[in-house]
């Protein structure tokens, strides 16, 4: 199979929210204790699962939950009562670390994703980031000159659908102006990502894995598919 183009997830894939102990450093619970670290790194795993309930929510917050990366009104009221059930009560402490999260500049790229994005866009394959989020995450790319590299953007909360429905892949092949069965999907998550088999993509999994555990991952994938 000869790829025309690759789509690729963001968070965990090619970009990773690292935990950050300056940011958690002065969380405190509801007797004024700081977060030990087991809460710590349970709190950024519930931040940033690609699927999955995280915590008991009521109605109201269970609609937010469902449409966080639709709108960003709702992510941020979703995340703010996440952030408030994992034990971080303070509003004030909860705001101030769901703006750090939701900040491009914050996150960390992968080893290997500078020569993938370079790598890809010099074969003249067509390349697209598609993730299910609710801010724009185009900085974290312009920031480093690699937006030069990304054809396309699609973005959930830009174009109203969301992984695992087909719509929001068959928008990232139209707008590539590529046949789904020419396209490579990368993604972390199978139930979410590996939906682009649905419509007609390929699709590879690579683990979340913190970025100094994970240096080659997408290069050993695009090899493996004879795209680079």
């Amino acid at each position: 199979m000869t790829f025309r183009a690759v789509l690729f997830d963001f968070s965990g894939t090619i970009f990773r929210l690292e935990q950050d102990e300056t940011w958690l450093a002065d969380l405190t619970d509801h007797e004024g204790e700081r977060l030990d670290i087991e809460a710590q790194t349970e709190l950024m795993r519930r931040m940033t699962a690609p699927v999955g309930q995280v915590v008991d929510l009521d109605e109201e917050h269970l609609h937010a939950w469902h449409n966080r990366d639709r709108d960003p009104v709702l992510h941020r009221k979703v995340y703010l009562e996440v952030l408030k059930q994992s034990g971080v009560p303070h509003a004030d402490q909860a705001v101030a670390l769901y703006t750090r999260l939701i900040d491009p500049s914050q996150w960390t790229p992968y080893p290997d994703t500078e020569a993938v994005l370079k790598g890809v866009s010099g074969k003249g394959v067509k390349l697209g980031v598609l993730s299910n989020i609710a801010f724009d995450i185009r900085p974290a790319f312009s920031r480093r000159g690699w937006d030069a590299f990304v054809d396309e953007f699609i973005l959930s909360f830009e174009v109203g659908a969301v992984k695992p429905e087909p719509e929001i892949f068959r928008t990232a092949v139209e707008r590539l102006g590529v046949d789904p069965a020419e396209t490579l999907m990368i993604g972390d998550s199978d139930e979410a990502d590996g939906a682009a088999r649905e419509i007609g993509c390929a699709f590879a999994l690579v683990e979340p894995l913190p970025t100094t555990e994970r240096p080659d991952a997408l290069l050993n994938v695009l090899r493996a598919h004879n795209v680079l």
